[in-house]
């Protein structure tokens, strides 16, 4: 086993994740990781039962979640490394997210079934149960159900090169700011939670910050950092060459903890190869726990 680490995992607890908790441990084992979290979206349900996998298979686990946030007008996503998922401020907030997002779901259902699209409330709901529904989520039941039926007009995202990024791309085409089914944003603030997570013993670090929702810039993360920031993921799928690069400055700057996470879901994000994260070392973890309230 050497050095290497992966802290932004998602299970199937999350809507969109494919492997169960138990799986994801026994695939770290095979690729030689030191440790990972599981970061499953707005939620905690992988705990405890990944630190009982962990510990029978060798593997550091690190408790953690990715929260849906909103900061300046824009989706920001926090990775949570060494929250106590026990704590009945995370129990609270993550309550408070998914009913939020249960919400905002079902309205991009209803401006999705007005423009004509075969979709039901019913079908979202089993497709993500217990969970909240993501807009990604929504997104693959369409385009399974047109590739399925042969739907004319959509060749756009299941042809060729695109269609592993198929729900992504429907995603901005249909639920981005200004498009066709998007909706007022219901998310809870940034600021506000970080806060509750450090609260809740958590080392808030803001994952993939040049995803095309994010873009965030040196001064949002110069403000972010005044409120309790504390990592940043740099090496993440969602960067190029160009903006590791952008963001390993900006961290080292701002003396962030630098991160790396593969977002590996399965299925939905078929580009992601388990282990193949190859920038993540376990000196990032060693500095995580420095930064711990």
């Amino acid at each position: 086993m050497d050095d290497r680490i992966d802290l932004h995992i998602h299970s199937d607890r999350s809507s969109d994740g494919d492997y169960s908790p138990e799986h994801i441990v026994n695939l770290a084992k095979k690729a030689n990781l030191r440790a990972i979290s599981i970061s499953d979206h707005d939620t905690v349900d992988a705990y405890p039962e990944t630190i009982q996998y962990g510990e029978e298979n060798g593997v550091e686990i690190i408790p953690s979640l990715e929260l849906t946030t909103l900061f300046e007008g824009r989706e920001f996503h926090l990775l949570c490394p060494f929250i106590n998922w026990k704590s009945e401020i995370l129990v609270d907030l993550v309550r408070e997210v998914a009913k939020r997002r249960r919400i905002e779901a079902r309205e991009r259902v209803e401006k999705l079934q007005n423009l004509g699209f075969d979709i039901s409330w019913e079908e979202v709901l089993h497709a993500s149960d217990p969970y909240p529904p993501l807009g990604v989520t929504i997104a693959q039941l369409i385009l399974n159900k047109a590739e399925k039926n042969k739907t004319p007009g959509f060749s756009q995202y299941l042809d060729g090169e695109n269609k592993p990024f198929a729900p992504y791309h429907f995603y901005k085409n249909y639920f981005m700011e200004g498009k066709p089914a998007s909706v007022p944003r219901r998310n809870v603030d940034l600021l506000d939670v970080l806060d509750k997570i450090l609260s809740a013993g958590g080392v808030p670090v803001v994952a993939h910050p040049g995803a095309y929702f994010q873009s965030a810039k040196k001064e949002d993360l110069i403000r972010l950092k005044e409120r309790g920031l504390k990592g940043l993921e740099v090496y993440s799928s969602y960067h190029d060459a160009e903006q590791k690069s952008l963001y390993k400055s900006i961290a080292e700057e701002l003396d962030l903890v630098p991160t790396a996470g593969s977002d590996f879901h399965g299925s939905i994000k078929p580009h992601i190869h388990f282990g193949e994260l190859d920038e993540g070392g376990y000196w990032m973890v060693e500095e995580l726990k420095k930064r711990r309230s």
